[in-house]
């Protein structure tokens, strides 16, 4: 196919160039909204990409960027440390489930991940009991790396990547009634003695269709893994920070794992950064005199300071301002707006856990590459709304500053796209 001689030299991500047009240029951000140059306020109701959290530009996080733009650019972390990293760090561990002691720095969701299953493999090798089976949940994403690839549901994603992706044992989801089989599978795994970890996304599995599980599940996968001497790595990229109403997702579950993967909200959103957390036992294994058991793992702009600093105010916006409140709220708007929809057969699966909200529209052909999803989210573009459809699966994630007039708007809209897209619609 012939490209257009004025199409843009810029690659988008997830994105089918020849079937999409060129894409409008944001002019600015501020709150739930963006504002782009035809001079359309448009709801963010998926916090870009699921990494706002208190709104765009919030001015205390916008205000740390600045300061530590007079002092600091990145500062190798191999050799130094720095203020800000230093203070997130300690911060982090006042936030997370108890148990968990360091702190290592990366720069994305699928790094920190990357990370996770790094420190797991290295734990058992450096303990001289070597382990090498990872074992997921089927429907998960956990990134885009190849080994946050592999650890994710094979299919369209990475079809052209398999050659180099490595094996992984896979649990059937918990289907409501059927959550003892995802027990049963996991403790058939574990009997092995080869697990190494489990790596999971807490209560959600987000890019898998916002499928939702009971945090009682959670609760017996940690105590099968714990029996066995297997890790737990909660992958919290997209569940924390609130999104799932606690600050992490775990917290539901009542566990602390031995690994925590966070990212997105971790700024707030407004720069990227990640990290990667994990008990004393796994750092220790890792301690020595022996060089050849360091953790070898590094990019070039880990733990950079201006991140960091926006991450540690981050963090002083959960400390000083209601933002417990704020999801409260935002819950209860949420809970209140999907009753419309429990007995639509246009709809079903409605569901919500904490911030995070979906429903599967009823079409004749379901799936991510359902052809609901473009008219879906061209739809919602018309009226203003960045929502992005995975598949035939609406959800809403929005910033927590979202307003009751907002959260009405994207659901009315919500409704009009089922009478227009849905089977027997029209």
């Amino acid at each position: 196919m012939t490209k257009p001689v004025s199409m843009s030299p810029v690659w988008h991500p997830f994105t089918q160039h020849a079937l999409e047009s060129a894409m409008k240029r944001v002019l600015k951000t501020e709150g739930a909204y963006l504002f782009d140059e035809d001079g359309d306020a448009v709801l963010d109701a998926i916090s870009s990409w699921w990494v706002i959290t208190h709104g765009h530009r919030h001015p205390r996080v916008m205000e740390a960027i600045r300061t530590a733009c007079e002092m600091y650019d990145q500062i190798i972390f191999a050799e130094f440390t720095h203020e800000p990293a230093e203070q997130l760090a300690r911060g982090l561990l006042a936030v997370v489930p108890a148990g968990l002691n360091h702190v290592f720095y990366s720069d994305s969701g699928s790094t920190c991940v990357e990370v996770g299953l790094k420190m797991a493999l290295g734990f058992f090798h450096n303990s001289g009991a070597p382990r090498s089976r990872i074992v997921v949940m089927e429907h998960s994403y956990h990134g885009d790396t190849i080994g946050t690839m592999s650890a994710g549901e094979r299919g369209v994603f990475n079809a052209a990547y398999e050659p180099m992706l490595f094996g992984v044992d896979r649990l059937p989801f918990p289907l409501a009634g059927r959550e003892q089989d995802t027990l049963d599978a996991f403790e058939t795994c574990c009997r092995s003695g080869e697990v190494a970890a489990l790596l999971i996304e807490p209560l959600v599995l987000g890019a898998g269709g916002m499928r939702m599980y009971p945090a009682s599940v959670l609760t017996e996968l940690k105590r099968i893994a714990e029996k066995y001497g297997s890790l737990v790595i909660a992958d919290e990229v997209m569940t924390g920070w609130g999104r799932t109403g606690t600050m992490f997702a775990c917290e539901h579950a009542d566990i602390s794992p031995d690994i925590l993967c966070t990212s997105k909200g971790l700024t707030g959103g407004a720069l990227p950064l990640a990290a990667t957390l994990c008990t004393a036992e796994i750092f220790d294994a890792h301690l020595s005199a022996d060089r050849s058991r360091t953790f070898f793992h590094s990019s070039s702009y880990t733990a950079n300071p201006i991140a960091c600093a926006a991450a540690v105010a981050n963090l002083e916006v959960w400390k000083n301002e209601p933002v417990a409140e704020r999801i409260r709220e935002l819950e209860m708007m949420h809970r209140q707006r999907l009753k419309r929809f429990e007995l639509d057969p246009r709809f079903y699966n409605v569901r919500q856990v904490g911030t995070i909200a979906a429903l599967d529209l009823n079409v004749t052909a379901s799936g991510y590459l359902s052809d609901a999803g473009p008219k879906l989210r061209a739809f919602f573009r018309s009226k203003n709304l960045l929502i992005r459809p995975l598949g035939n699966v609406i959800y809403l994630m929005t910033p927590y500053c979202v307003t009751q007039e907002d959260l009405g708007r994207a659901y009315d809209a919500i409704e009009e796209a089922a009478g227009i897209f849905a089977v027997g619609a029209q």
